[in-house]
């Protein structure tokens, strides 16, 4: 093991701040060996300030329409193959009274950037949840919106957001995305976001087109510095009807291994083992789970419509990714020596 990669794992494992040479280090000497050697003092982390607890999040998959066409995603408004549909307000209260009925204290309202949903109708749903549930936590996954309309979103009951970044590296940025996006307005977004006063999510892609281990240390820099309560990541994985069909899948092993990272260098952090996870291996929700991820996300959205939310080839919506599941999703997670929680699961104020 060479000198900059031992520095590296001694001040990642003691909480100092990398530099991108020490994260580049690490992510090159991925390893059998080396994921161990980080997984075990993450998993010591987590049980610090989380004990056994796992958290469990009602995804809720509104729409699947979206105004932009990233190169990487199955919605994307150039995919004319895809079956489009919308929820209405009642069929996202309906699912959340379901989830609230199986013990879900957190909804996850997610979906594609589809103009249909104006900022008043979306504040109307949101203060319903709000009004129905007030004892569940509201996040929101629905892409780039002005700050003002964060605002109204945050006033009527949201309280946590999430929006990967996708990419810390600017460069990197344009070629997953059209000219029309923009990684300034993505980024401020984020500070947006956490200026409001949101709990705040971000991420990326693991093994994306054209990554390099560079582009994956600027995106630990990034994170490091905007110290987020929430991060998901998960592998890339192609979409047939996609300028990326063609393109290699990330690996279960590198996210095992930026998992365990992201959980050292910030213990505290809310962090799922998504279901691109459990999609590329039959177990990686469990190994995700034992790299030092502590949040899991059923699936709430009505059934029939869950297949259409296709942002990959593939995706795992059936058995332990389904709300349905959840007494499998708690016998799974007891096997491995983790409890199912049903509180909203906010981060612990370190900051």
């Amino acid at each position: 093991m060479n000198t900059i990669l031992t520095t590296a794992i001694d001040k990642l494992v003691s909480h100092r701040p990398l530099g991108q040479e020490e994260f580049v280090a690490i992510i090159e000497g991925n390893s059998v060996e080396l994921r161990n050697e980080l997984s075990l003092p993450a998993d010591r982390e987590r049980k610090q300030y989380f004990g056994n607890r796992i958290y469990i999040r009602g995804l809720i998959e509104f729409s699947n329409y979206c105004k932009n066409n990233c190169y990487y995603c199955g919605i994307r408004c150039g995919n004319q193959a895809l079956c489009r549909y919308r929820l209405t307000a009642e069929d996202i209260l309906s699912c959340c009274q379901k989830g609230y009925q199986s013990g879900f204290r957190t909804f996850v309202l997610q979906s594609g950037e589809d103009p249909y949903f104006q900022d008043e109708q979306l504040a109307a749903i949101v203060s319903a949840i709000h009004w129905r549930f007030p004892d569940c936590a509201i996040t929101l996954s629905i892409g780039e919106r002005s700050m003002e309309s964060y605002k109204r979103l945050f006033d009527a009951g949201a309280s946590r957001y999430l929006l990967r970044h996708e990419t810390a590296d600017a460069a990197h940025y344009v070629k997953l995305h059209p000219a029309s996006m923009s990684y300034k307005n993505r980024m401020q977004c984020l500070k947006d976001l956490k200026e409001i006063g949101y709990q705040t999510g971000c991420g990326f892609m693991v093994g994306s087109p054209f990554q390099t281990p560079e582009h994956l240390a600027k995106d630990l820099l990034f994170i490091q510095a905007f110290k987020p309560h929430m991060v998901g990541i998960g592998p890339f994985i192609s979409h047939r009807d996609t300028p990326f069909s063609g393109c290699a899948n990330g690996t279960l092993e590198l996210t095992l291994l930026l998992i365990s990272i992201l959980r050292l260098m910030q213990p505290t952090l809310l962090l799922p083992a998504t279901t691109a996870l459990a999609t590329i291996h039959p177990e990686g929700r469990d190994l995700g789970i034992l790299a030092g991820a502590n949040v899991v996300m059923p699936n709430l959205s009505p059934a029939h419509v869950r297949k259409d939310y296709s942002l990959y080839d593939n995706k795992s919506c059936t058995e332990a990714e389904a709300a349905e599941s959840i007494s499998s999703l708690k016998e799974r997670m007891a096997q491995i020596g983790f409890q199912i929680v049903t509180d909203r699961g906010d981060t612990p104020s370190v900051f």
